[in-house]
């Protein structure tokens, strides 16, 4: 017993011994941070720049070890930001990795400098790289204060010991408001080094330099295979890993240790450490190669020379360079060769591998020619391919002596150029003695027959279309040839061509490229292109493995860089070879010259598996084509978007939405999800087709939804031929989960115009959506809602004095500094200055919205006005029908202060057409001014003071603050008005109160992950009069909600905030909760939501009853006379009743006499005859209606059965 005891605590001393051994081993020195989890939880790679087994870096919880460093740190550095609460004038409107306010980036302080100032972000020390090693990173350039960028705001470098810092990383220096991807290929280091990344600005927002989700690739040396040996086709290397045997001897250490480039003896190797070797620079051009390093060049300019050779991927390393010279470009080609070499056989071809960097604009190209008897091209590689060294392999095989010939095409732009170094000769390239005979040389390429921007534009600008043969359309004979192979990597892309049977597709295959990077091939530069332009071809990948690769397509834009992928495809289309697919895609309206790029990667490359694609087309491309629609910019989105289409150079897009439409419930409409994982940036934008000036006003119309406790703005703009836009419609803030119907006035253009859409997403949990548009050559009746930002709504000014259209920067003596929509200066409201000395006491002007046709119902008229200055007039609000005298519906006169306050009206026309009058006459006060802002119009009468309000038409006074007020924090979330049936994205209540429904409506405030915890949400009563006894009664719901969450109820006096109620987690669906209030002083009640992680709190039937307490006593006097005066509209409402019953009698007797002839008559009607869509199942007096069971079972005896529900009034503000 006691030596098996002994045994095992031996054994568990060695298996500790073991343990500490293995984890000190791991955390050893030499094996942190060098891309290999050694540990086996990875901790040997934490904090390396990346963390995990990823090896990524999203800085969510920290900053993976790197650090500030900046030159200038206290004028200009780097820090770890969040977005804030509310949309930014500077900087990303979100994180990248998780796209919310509350994900984490690295980006750059706000600088004001005279001189340029530089900011350095610096990683942790990292071991030795591999020569695939890449850094993929997410970047943020935006000049958001139009100062401008500078020419190097943000570039990366390598430093390691040892040797002076090398630029690896140069991204394009334009400005877009939006996340972009780069890569950063950093290639072969043979010791530790850091990474470095710079902004040089004199001026600049906060974060408008920004990096996020680093992600380090293929970075480690090769490992060893466990137990096995090198495969026949592999060299092992000294440090046990294996590398292919074609990367032995050319020029690159690919195992890290030197094995594969030792015993080299026969090959060429040429990396002009030493010189020349035996190439010869002279040539017929007077443009010239020269050798050089990146330290002649230039250290302290980032966009002069390659930033480093490829043989040290050092500054000091030497290369052959060539770009525009200091006197400028003369001839733009430059041409150096190799010496003589004997002639080479197909079994024994001569081998020349070679690594390239072409970068700029100013690269055009590379080519190789052979010259023997003639000169002709064996190889090229086009334009521009980035901030790397790409290796190339070229075979020749001549039956005669001949030359190598090396020649660039340079552009004369701004910067750039061409470089080659490592060049490697294979045994076969044997020098010859014989005579050097001078070859005959090929004839001058063709001019170009037009100007370059006009290449490839999709349109025929040369005679026979000669300037759109090669550009990618296989439907034209050369036009397959238009697709260049762009692959830097060991896939690549090769055009297949069979003169026999006509057949060619692009297919993939092997590549000499060391990067483990998919295969691409790219057009010419194309376009501008217009909204229908499609891209049609056939592809297919195939063999008898069930994963054959991927492929996609993608956009690179000119000005906005690398898009992201437009189409993909993954797995195998069949087993057969011509298990053949097609596909469609919108390219939709580019502003801007853009390339197409196919991208692919077989998971196994062998005969077993193809990828190809053939028959290529391009169809309705040219800018100016706009395809016809019946019904033009009339749109229910059922089949399509009609006469509008997606911006491509916004940051997102609007998606269809099914069965949430506002026609039949069932649709389509189009919309923008704010709490989409996949959203990134701040603005998705649909534009309309080009419309031609018309001789008057237009108006477009459409229903709109925006709904979310944190969802943005919704715009409509003007877009001028000229490229200004002006705002003509907004609306932002919780708007229920409801249809509003919305008129916004187009004003008469002189020129060509297009409409805009415009999605804000200043928030991340919502929903903005629209439906039903439609554009009529007439001007706007008056709209339900108006908040007068970026127009009047057709209201005009008559009188004494004109109302002025203002907001609070405009505002100079007197006027509200805010408005009442958005709470800022910059919001706008209509505003009479009632001074005395211009407007007069008893003088009058008025304000007078468009004609509006009467309904048959009694509508409610809400508006917010304030009146300010001692002696400040009177304002009275009518009703004007179109024949008749007007009839008064609201007035007050009292000095109210600097605040808005709430009135409403109700408004009985009949069948009259009807318009509203502001009137304001003066009171011979000094800086003085009545304002008026919000007015809305909606389909129900109004409700009295203190009523209860269900919630079931609307918030009635209560409104949501946006911008804070005095005496409350700003807030950052909307209470919003939803009902469980609506409800398709947040958990609320399974019914409301007041109905017991699903159908019920009632206010309630979610917890999500998409916005900071503790946020808050206020809800504002209107401001009621001082008062001895007042009771406040409501529902609440506050069930399954994290601890976080809260709801408080405060009265708000004079800036002061007082708590009256604190509600906990409630066990019952719904809780009456009763609140006495007593205020020597006019006030607020305040609902204060706070939100936590998860769950939801609610609201319903809430109501104050002035002047009476909980327990039912009368406190305050009752008032015999009212302020607000709204006694002419119940007498109009009562006569035009009376009116309306004799008008329905005779309409009755008409129908029945002539139902015949109607029905006849309406069925001969068509949606086409009739102009815009079909809208024939959609009837705006029988739709939504609510239905009331004739026994209510539950939250009804609770003192609220006097609820009236009209069965002809449709719900909430739908008209």
């Amino acid at each position: 017993m006691l030596l098996s005891r002994s045994s095992a605590l031996v054994l568990l001393v060695v298996l500790q011994f073991v343990a500490g051994s293995l984890a000190q081993t791991c955390q050893s020195p030499d094996v942190r941070c060098d891309f290999v989890c050694d540990c086996s939880d990875c901790s040997d790679e934490r904090d390396c720049g990346h963390n995990g087994k990823e090896f990524e870096c999203d800085f969510e919880d920290a900053m993976c070890g790197w650090t500030d460093q900046s030159i200038d740190a206290p004028v200009y550095s780097w820090d770890r930001f969040q977005r804030g609460d509310t949309l930014p004038d500077s900087g990303p409107s979100s994180d990248y990795t998780t796209g919310t306010a509350t994900g984490w980036f690295m980006g750059v302080t706000a600088v004001n400098s005279e001189s340029v100032s530089t900011a350095v972000f610096t990683s942790p020390d990292m071991q030795q790289s591999s020569p695939t090693c890449r850094l993929r990173l997410r970047y943020f350039l935006w000049d958001s204060g139009h100062t401008g960028l500078g020419a190097t705001p943000l570039w990366a470098s390598v430093h390691h010991q040892g040797a002076r810092e090398a630029v690896v990383w140069r991204p394009e220096a334009t400005s877009v408001r939006g996340w972009r991807e780069a890569t950063v290929y950093l290639g072969r280091i043979p010791g530790p080094f850091q990474i470095r990344l710079h902004s040089q600005r004199s001026q600049g927002g906060k974060g408008d330099v920004a990096v996020d989700q680093l992600e380090f690739l293929d970075c480690a040396l090769p490992l060893p295979l466990p137990g096995q040996e090198c495969p026949t086709n592999m060299v092992e290397c000294k440090r046990e890993g294996c590398v292919d045997q074609r990367q032995v001897c050319d020029g690159t250490d690919d195992c890290g240790d030197g094995t594969d480039e030792l015993n080299c003896g026969e090959f060429s190797i040429c990396d002009f450490e030493e010189g020349l070797c035996e190439w010869d620079l002279t040539s017929l051009s007077n443009l010239k190669w020269f050798r050089t390093n990146q330290q002649s060049l230039s250290i302290t300019d980032p966009l002069r020379g390659p930033g480093r050779d490829h043989s040290n991927n050092s500054v000091t390393g030497h290369f052959l360079y060539v770009t525009v010279p200091d006197g400028g470009l003369k001839m733009d080609w430059a041409a150096f060769q190799s010496h003589l070499l004997e002639p080479t056989n197909s079994t024994h071809p001569c081998k020349m591998v070679m690594y390239t960097h072409q970068f700029g604009p100013r690269s055009g190209g590379l080519t190789v020619l052979v010259a023997d008897r003639k000169i002709y091209p064996v190889w090229e590689r086009a334009g521009a391919l980035g901030d790397v060294w790409v290796r190339a392999e070229v075979e020749i095989v001549t039956n005669n002596t001949f030359q190598i010939v090396i020649m660039a095409a340079i552009r004369d732009l701004a910067y750039g150029g061409i470089a080659i170094d490592s060049i490697v000769l294979s045994p076969e390239c044997r020098p010859s003695t014989a005579n050097y005979t001078l070859a005959e040389f090929p004839k001058s390429p063709k001019e170009p027959c037009t100007e370059p921007d006009k290449m490839c534009n999709f349109y025929g600008d040369c005679p026979d279309a000669e300037d759109e043969t090669k550009c990618g359309d296989f439907s034209d004979p050369e036009g397959s040839s238009g697709w260049t192979d762009t692959s830097i990597g060991n896939q690549g892309w090769v055009l297949f061509k069979n003169s026999t049977s006509n057949e060619e597709y692009l297919s993939v295959d092997v590549s000499p490229g060391q990067q483990l990077t998919e295969a691409q091939t790219r057009t010419p530069l194309l376009g501008p292109s217009g909204p229908a332009c499609t891209l049609r071809f056939d592809f297919a990948l195939t063999g008898n493995p069930e994963h054959i690769g991927e492929l996609s397509i993608r956009v690179i834009d000119s000005m906005l860089g690398v898009q992201p992928k437009l189409w993909e495809f993954s797995g195998k289309t069949g087993t057969d070879e011509e298990s053949w697919q097609t596909a469609s895609l919108n390219i939709g309206a580019r502003k801007y010259r853009f390339q197409l790029a196919f991208e692919a990667r077989r998971v196994k490359i062998c005969p077993c598996t193809k990828i190809k694609v053939r028959n290529v087309h391009f169809a309705s491309c040219h800018a100016e084509y706009f395809p016809s629609f019946p019904t033009e910019l009339s749109c229910n989105f059922e089949d399509g978007l009609c006469g509008w289409y997606q911006d491509n150079s916004d940051n997102f897009d609007w998606s269809v939405l099914n069965g949430t439409d506002h026609t039949i419930g069932i649709g389509s409409s189009l919309a923008v999800d704010m709490w989409s994982p996949s959203l990134r940036g701040a603005f998705g934008r649909l534009i309309s087709f080009t419309k031609v000036p018309a001789s008057s006003d237009q108006c477009l119309s459409f229903y709109y939804k925006i709904y979310g406790p944190n969802t943005g703005a919704l715009n409509v703009k003007l877009l001028s031929k000229d490229g200004s836009e002006s705002v003509l419609w907004t609306r932002s803030g919780a708007h229920g989960n409801m249809w509003h119907e919305a008129h916004c006035p187009v004003p008469h253009q002189l020129t060509k115009f297009q409409l805009i859409f415009e999605a804000v997403r200043s928030g991340f949990d919502g929903r903005i959506a629209i439906d039903d548009v439609a554009f009529s050559e007439r001007p706007c009746t008056l709209p339900r809602m108006c908040s007068f930002e970026g127009q009047q709504c057709g209201y005009s000014s008559s009188g004494k004095v004109n109302w002025l259209y203002r907001n609070g920067y405009t505002t100079t003596m007197n006027g509200p500094m805010t408005d009442h929509t958005l709470e800022t200066k910059l919001g706008f409201y209509m505003m009479a200055n009632t001074a005395g000395n211009i407007l007069p006491w008893g003088e009058t002007t008025l304000l007078t919205s468009p004609v509006r046709q009467g309904p048959a119902m009694t509508e409610c008229v809400h508006f917010w006005y304030q009146m300010g200055g001692e002696d400040s007039g009177s304002l009275t609000l009518y009703m004007k029908p179109v024949k008749g005298e007007r009839v008064k519906i609201f007035s007050d006169s009292l000095e109210q202060g600097y605040i808005w306050r709430h009135g409403k009206g109700n408004i009985s026309s009949g069948f009259v057409d009807w318009q509203l009058e502001f009137e304001v006459v003066g009171a011979g006060g000094q800086t003085t001014f009545v304002a008026v802002d919000d007015i809305s119009i909606l389909a129900h009468p109004c409700q009295d003071l203190g009523s209860k309000c269900t919630l079931e038409r609307g918030m009635c006074s209560w409104t949501n603050t946006k911008n804070g007020q005095k005496g409350l924090e700003k807030d950052q979330l909307d209470w919003e008005l939803t009902s469980q049936e609506a409800e398709r994205h947040f958990t609320t209540p399974p019914h409301d109160h007041t109905l017991g429904t699903e159908r019920g409506h009632f206010l309630f405030l979610p917890s999500s992950n998409r916005t900071a915890a503790l946020q808050r949400a206020y809800l504002m009563s209107p401001h009621l009069p001082p008062t001895k006894g007042t009771c406040l009664k409501f529902w609440a719901y506050k069930q399954y909600s994290s601890d976080t969450a809260e709801l408080k109820v405060w009265m708000l006096v004079e800036g002061l905030l007082n708590q009256l109620v604190v509600v906990s987690e409630l066990d019952d669906l719904w809780r009456r909760i009763d609140v006495n209030i007593t205020s020597a002083q006019e006030y607020q009640i305040v609902f204060e939501g706070i939100k936590g992680s998860s769950g939801a709190i609610a609201l319903d039937d809430i109501e104050y009853t002035v002047g009476i307490d909980c327990a039912g006593e009368v406190k305050d006097p009752v008032s015999t006379s009212q302020n607000h005066d709204n006694a002419g509209g119940i007498a109009a409402s009562v006569i035009v009743m009376l009116l309306l019953v004799g008008t329905l009698v005779a309409l009755l007797v008409y129908y029945l006499r002539t139902r015949p002839e109607v029905a006849s008559s309406s069925s001969s009607s068509s949606p086409s005859a009739r102009g815009g869509f079909s809208n024939d199942i959609y009837e705006p007096d029988l739709t939504d209606r609510v239905a009331v069971p004739s026994v209510q079972n539950h939250p009804m005896a609770a003192g609220f059965n006097d609820v009236s529900v009209y069965e002809d009034v449709r719900e909430m503000e739908v008209a």
